[in-house]
């Protein structure tokens, strides 16, 4: 099974970020919008963990994923806590919604897997388009300075009462003249009904600081406002060069 198929466990992996994100993301708005209840899109919505959170602070949310066990399980999610939320399956380079938001977001690498330059730019499009004018776009993922080891391992786990997960993520092929890496996500799962283990590789596109520039130049419907890191402190304001790694940016719609 892929990490995806268990939308559940991806989830609980990255639990410990949803609170950071969440307040990282009201406070944006408030700071950029004047308010912290923006309405809000999110792109690539995974299991629905920022979905829901933001739905239980009372926000208006809607959320869309290419995968339908994503979205089902998000639905279930909100379901079973009484709460609403619109989620959708679409695809991340082509998506059109009968309104517009004060706020959409795409976080934790998510947007490295549009694989090309006009994939990116045709989602950048999209995002734009789905936001009203002097709306925010918060997307995140890693950048690559120029000296970062290309051989990268890392583990973490997280524990959830009688559940733990384990997860591994590995660089298993990387090309800086293409632009991809290939990267295993290995998720094991020790759950009181025993134990799971799932394994997805997926391709991912590489970003120089220089690079995203050049792709945000060529989407003149955005402006970038501020550059942060995966701290989520919205008042620490980061130069876009090649020491930044974990990058979160703020892009305004003009």
């Amino acid at each position: 099974m892929e990490c995806y198929d268990r939308p559940d466990l991806w989830d609980l992996a990255f639990s410990d970020e949803t609170v950071f994100e969440a307040d990282f993301l009201q406070a944006i708005a408030t700071k950029w919008l004047g308010t912290d209840r923006p309405t809000v899109l999110e792109t690539g919505c995974g299991g629905g963990r920022q979905t829901v959170e933001l739905a239980r602070r009372g926000l208006s949310v809607t959320a869309f994923d290419l995968n339908p066990s994503c979205v089902r399980h998000t639905q279930r999610q909100l379901r079973r806590r009484g709460l609403t939320a619109g989620v959708h399956t679409a695809d991340m380079t082509d998506f059109r919604f009968p309104q517009t938001f004060d706020l959409a977001h795409c976080l934790v690498n998510t947007f490295r897997h549009l694989t090309s330059e006009q994939a990116a730019r045709s989602h950048l499009q999209s995002a734009a388009a789905a936001l009203r004018p002097g709306g925010l776009y918060v997307l995140g993922f890693h950048l690559l300075p120029p000296d970062a080891a290309e051989d990268d391992c890392e583990r973490w786990t997280i524990r959830s009462g009688r559940r733990r997960v384990t997860v591994t993520v590995r660089v298993l092929d990387f090309n800086r003249r293409t632009r991809l890496e290939t990267v295993r996500f290995s998720l094991k799962a020790d759950l009181p009904t025993g134990i799971i283990r799932l394994r997805s590789d997926h391709v991912l596109r590489i970003y120089r600081a220089d690079q995203f520039r050049r792709l945000l130049a060529s989407v003149p419907e955005f402006e970038l406002l501020s550059v942060h890191d995966f701290c989520y402190e919205p008042d620490n304001c980061l130069p876009l060069n090649d020491q930044l790694g974990d990058a979160v940016f703020v892009l305004r719609r003009c």
